[in-house]
Formats: C-alpha cells, structure tokens, sequence
C-alpha cells in the first residue's frame, strides 16, 4: 500500500555549498547547477542575504565596515533557514540592498527542495555551517583574476568608485581571505579551479548532482511502492 509521499520527501535532503574567494565565479557555478539541474527543483541560499543590516551607521562607519568578515554576517539565522529547508520547511529569505548596506522590508520565501544549494565566501570557515552541508564545492581563482571582477561588479553594479573598490579590497578582502577564506578549503570534498568556466569540472560536478537526485527519488518511489 503506497504511503503518504510528503511524508518520503523528508527522507533525504542533499544540501551543497559553494565556497570560495570573492570574485572567483561561485555564483557562476550556483548559476550552472540552477541551470542544468533546474531552479524549479533547488532550494537556492546565498549567504549574502544575511548581512547585518547597517542603515543606522553613518555613511563613514558604513564605508568602514569588514564585510569580510564571519561577524558581518547573521549565520545563526542562515544556519537556522538551512535546517528547516532540510526539515522541507519553507523560509523568508532576506533580500539585503548592496546599495545602502540595509535589509529591506521584503523577503523572498524559498520553498523546500531535496537539493539544497548554499554560496558564500564564508560558509566552510565556520564549524557549524561546513557540518549542513553534504556536499563541499571550493571555487579556486587568482588572486588577479578576483580582484578584476569585483571591481567589474561593484562598479557596476553596486555604484561604488573604483578607488572605494581597490581600497577596499586592500584593506579588508584581501586580508580576510588570507585569514579565512583560503584556509577553509581544506574543508572542501571538491576544488574547481576557474570556476563555472571549467567545464570538464562543471560537468562532473552536476553529473553527480543528478545522480544523487536519481538516487533520492527511486528510493522515495520505492519506500512509497
């Protein structure tokens, strides 16, 4: 007698994390699995969602800040959201303006998913965080590489100089992905240099993402037989 099918979809949740230096392409590769795999049946967090919300500073403490740093971000909050996306809970994301350095008032509710896809340049340098995840992803990118795209992206899409870029860069992203990045990638099951541009490595890596999901689903349609 067939069970109750909500009740198999619980059994296994695969949650993954793209980690990796600012500018190296992890949210290319987010991006590739989303495609491939299909954005309708992932569960997508990014970790930038979940910076502390600075709209009370004034703009030169703001311009200040280490975003680079664990403390910038609310982990136990993103920690919290992973573990009811693996208890296929729905959750309300925050949606964190880069403009102003604010939260706004609107979140984005992400429904449950059997895989779950995390990013951030942090998430293998805490603990509790490398421990949610079943599969580690490290995008590994040259330094000069990195520094170019963020420049690209925060110029262009942030509307900030590149003197406030480079400075920053020098002063507090490079100096914290010595300190924190760069050694968590010894957490990592897999390291994919180039990021999303390395097919060979993308092809592999989303390969077993859907043998994985595969995997999943015939034990569920089998419990449920």
């Amino acid at each position: 007698m067939a069970q109750d099918t909500g009740t198999q979809q619980r059994q296994e949740p695969i949650t993954i994390g793209v980690a990796g230096g600012s500018g190296s392409g992890k949210t290319t590769v987010a991006r590739r699995i989303l495609d491939r795999i299909g954005a309708e049946n992932i569960a997508y967090v990014p970790h930038d969602a979940y910076y502390h919300d600075l709209s009370e500073l004034p703009p030169e403490q703001r311009a200040d800040f280490n975003f680079d740093h664990p403390d910038s971000l609310d982990s136990e909050l993103f920690a919290a959201h992973l573990r009811q996306l693996q208890n296929y809970d729905a959750i309300p994301m925050p949606i964190y303006d880069f403009t102003t350095d604010s939260d706004t008032d609107e979140v984005n509710v992400v429904q449950p998913h059997r895989i779950i896809l995390a990013e951030g340049i942090l998430i293998f340098a805490d603990e509790t965080l490398r421990e949610l995840f079943d599969v580690r992803i490290f995008v590994d990118t040259d330094d000069d590489v990195r520094l170019i795209r963020r420049i690209l992206r925060d110029t262009k899409e942030r509307g900030r100089s590149l003197d406030s870029v480079v400075t920053q860069w020098m002063k507090t992203v490079r100096p914290m992905h010595l300190k924190f990045v760069e050694p968590s990638k010894r957490y990592a099951h897999i390291i994919v240099p180039e990021g999303g541009l390395n097919d060979v490595a993308m092809e592999m890596i989303i390969a077993r993402i859907q043998t994985l999901r595969e995997q999943s689903t015939h034990e569920r349609d089998h419990a449920s037989a």
